[in-house]
């Protein structure tokens, strides 16, 4: 019988800033099966001393060479089978910058996708890793149906931003480049779960802390869940947390039978 998991993918800017902040309160009453975490901007250590405290989930972490950046992290109900880290490319792994849990049935990927930077110096590297991230994310497709979130640093399309005009090409997260790579994804059967179920929606998962732009919901969305197509029909919802404070991004959520 198939058992419906409520999934939760959070960019926290910063685990031991949030967990100040009513972070397990919050956990509590958003309830997930699995959290996933981006950017905790700890260390392996730093990262157990805080999540240690919620004793119903499991937690595996994967952080950063540079300490105090990047970083992911997995608070799991369910046991995984397994659990890996990096994506096997040596340049693409000093950052911490995804974490995988294998369970019975599907592979979950947590990413914290690189930025493209001010002056959008990083973005070569930006496009570099994104191609190196599809080849990995492919070997683990045909293998078993995965499902990945995160932080992609991404607005896929003008629905997503509230400024597209004078963002493109102009701004980390909004350049063709950038575009183009995740829509490689989904041209490769990936399925952005919110926009599959809400293709008309304005929601935003980020705001920048200057200018009020939460406030004014001048936002953009860039975290993200995509599902294998062989996982479609098994979705049964996807959602977007803007009520819950903590940090520049808010979560955003999936429901699915597995």
């Amino acid at each position: 019988m198939a058992t419906t998991l409520k999934l939760i993918s959070w960019n926290v800017n910063g685990l031991r800033a949030v967990a100040k902040k009513d972070f397990f309160k919050k956990i509590d009453a958003m309830a997930p099966d699995i959290l996933c975490l981006q950017e905790t901007k700890a260390q392996d250590d730093q990262v157990a001393e805080v999540l240690q405290q919620q004793d119903h989930y499991h937690f595996y972490s994967n952080s950063a060479v540079r300490k105090g950046y990047s970083g992911t992290a997995i608070m799991t109900k369910p046991e995984p089978k397994d659990i890996s880290r990096d994506i096997g490319v040596r340049k693409h792994d000093q950052e911490g910058r995804v974490l995988l849990a294998e369970y019975e049935s599907f592979y979950l990927a947590t990413v914290y996708v690189p930025n493209a930077g001010n002056g959008l110096v990083r973005l070569d590297y930006r496009s570099t890793w994104d191609k190196a991230f599809r080849t990995y994310l492919k070997k683990l497709d045909a293998q078993k149906p995965v499902i990945v979130c995160g932080d992609f640093n991404v607005a896929n399309q003008e629905i997503d931003i509230a400024r597209p005009k004078s963002n493109y090409n102009k701004t980390a997260g909004y350049t063709q480049v950038e575009i183009d790579g995740i829509d490689r994804h989904l041209k490769a059967g990936w399925i952005d779960t919110f926009r599959h179920l809400h293709p008309d929606t304005v929601a935003y998962s980020w705001w920048s802390l200057r200018t009020n732009a939460r406030e004014k919901n001048i936002g953009w969305r860039l975290d993200y869940f995509l599902i294998s197509k062989r996982l479609e029909d098994r979705l049964v919802s996807a959602f977007i947390l803007p009520e819950v404070e903590g940090s520049d991004h808010c979560p955003v959520g999936m429901e699915i039978k597995i």
